[in-house]
């Protein structure tokens, strides 16, 4: 992958989930809710000055949200951080970048 463009989409693994758990009393918190379900689908990589991770996550029933999470660089030692999401998405809505 170059640096700096996002990898194509790919099935979730268990390192997805485990970032994707890491924020999600973030998101809860940020939504005003408890999600029910928080099961990684898919996602995307993008190296920066760090990672960013685009994951597709699915909260219950038919819905879904993307986040888009960044690591930083191993030295920084700094927590996962949830940049940015999109809620209110459906199974076939394609994982985009934001």
């Amino acid at each position: 992958m170059m640096c700096g463009a996002p990898s194509t989409a790919q099935p979730a693994t268990a390192e997805t989930q485990n970032i994707a758990d890491q924020v999600r009393s973030q998101l809860e918190e940020k939504e005003n809710k408890k999600f029910p379900v928080f099961k990684a689908v898919s996602f995307r990589s993008q190296v920066v000055a760090g990672t960013n991770y685009f994951i597709k996550v699915h909260v219950g029933d038919e819905e879904f949200v993307h986040l888009r999470v960044f690591q930083s660089l191993p030295h920084e030692n700094k927590p996962l951080t949830l940049s940015d999401y999109q809620t209110n998405k459906a199974k076939h809505d394609e994982l985009s970048y934001f």
